[in-house]
């Protein structure tokens, strides 16, 4: 199991970062992402103090992935802070999209969309469907979440996915121990956006490497 959307005591998070490893280990998980809010204040921070907790996941048998997601940056920017995030470790860069719960700027689902160095477009809301045909060009993957609020347009998003040939991931968002999700419980969140049971297959058996390190 996979979660590519994190948050710990570095953001807005409640767990500190290996808390959150030690619990998803608990659930079954072997490869999970911590990507707190980031932006030009703290990313240089964030991407500094992570890798030192990569060798305690790694005894509880837990890959850790140290990335941030760019938050409420300004769209013209996302490349080129995407790109320093590459530049300075990050494994992977998950772009806050434009969820119908905040004021999020509009065209940052394009400018996540059109950035090779973005790995996965978080809660993009009524994404378009020429924004999606850019993430699937440029391997950008889109995300489902069982975030409150975030995840009323799920459905919205699997069509849209499905149409376009972009690749879907299933995350938690999580902030808190009660976010956090055994597989069930991610299972019922693919399933509830409408994917059939091959698509369920083809979303929780990626290649995470392969979607990371293209």
């Amino acid at each position: 199991m996979y979660d590519l959307h994190t948050h710990t005591t570095l953001s807005d998070g409640e767990m500190l970062p290996m808390e959150l490893i030690r619990r998803m280990a608990v659930l079954g998980y072997d490869t999970v992402a911590v990507t707190d809010h980031a932006d030009g204040s703290n990313l240089e921070t964030l991407l500094a103090v992570l890798p030192g907790v990569r060798e305690s996941a790694n005894i509880y048998g837990v890959r850790l992935l140290c990335g941030v997601e760019l938050t409420h940056v300004p769209p013209t920017l996302i490349q080129g802070m995407a790109q320093k995030a590459k530049n300075l470790g990050a494994d992977v860069v998950v772009v806050h999209g434009e969820t119908l719960m905040e004021p999020v700027a509009p065209g940052t689902n394009r400018a996540a969309c059109s950035c090779t160095d973005v790995n996965v477009l978080a809660h993009p809301g009524l994404i378009t469907r020429d924004d999606a045909t850019l993430a699937a060009e440029h391997g950008v993957a889109l995300e489902l979440t069982s975030r409150g609020g975030h995840n009323r347009t799920n459905g919205h998003v699997a069509n849209i996915a499905r149409d376009t040939g972009c690749t879907l991931v299933v995350d938690s968002d999580a902030h808190a121990p009660h976010d956090l999700l055994d597989k069930r419980a991610k299972i019922s969140v693919a399933m509830g956006a409408g994917l059939k049971k091959d698509e369920c297959s083809r979303a929780f058996s990626l290649n995470i490497d392969e979607l990371l390190f293209r």
